[in-house]
């Protein structure tokens, strides 16, 4: 079904660039259409890496804070161990 709704998609491309520029042959056209979805495609695995990417940073950073403050409390513990000892 993908496939079908592929190639209507290029077919659409097609015609519409055909309409836009009525000089350009259909081959032309449909490499300029191919062109066009090719940079989409691009575009969005762009924004879906650049997501991914604030994503692990925003991971990364709560993580940190997890250990910083993990570390403030098993100091401040043995502190009041080692306090609390005769």
């Amino acid at each position: 079904m993908t496939e079908k709704q592929s190639k209507l998609r290029q077919q659409a491309e097609i015609a519409f660039a055909k309409a836009q520029n009525g000089t350009q042959t259909g081959a032309q056209a449909a490499t300029q259409a191919n062109v066009r979805v090719k940079s989409r495609a691009v575009e969005e695995i762009d924004l879906m890496v650049q997501a991914r990417n604030e994503k692990t940073m925003a991971l990364k950073q709560a993580r940190i804070a997890k250990e910083a403050e993990d570390q403030a409390r098993t100091a401040a513990t043995a502190a009041a161990k080692k306090h609390a000892k005769p």
